[in-house]
C-alpha cells in the first residue's frame, strides 16, 4: 500500500466524520462535502492516484 492509498483511507474517513456531522447538524451543504471527500478517498485508495488530480477528473466529469 503506497502513501496516497493510505491517505485515501485518511480521507474516507474524514468525508465520513464531516457527512455524520451534517446530519447531526442539519447542514446539507456539510453533509454533501462529507460525500464527495468520502468518494475522493476511495477512489484515491482504490487507484493509488494523487487527490489533486482524482478532483480535477470528477471536476471535468460534472461540467
Amino acid at each position: 500500500m503506497n502513501s496516497d492509498q493510505m491517505k485515501g483511507k485518511f480521507k474516507q474517513l474524514a468525508g465520513e466524520i464531516k457527512r455524520k456531522w451534517g446530519q447531526v447538524t442539519d447542514d446539507d451543504l456539510t453533509q454533501a462535502q462529507g460525500s464527495m471527500e468520502k468518494l475522493v478517498g476511495k477512489i484515491q485508495e482504490r487507484s493509488g492516484d494523487q487527490r489533486e488530480s482524482i478532483e480535477r477528473w470528477l471536476k471535468s466529469q460534472s461540467a
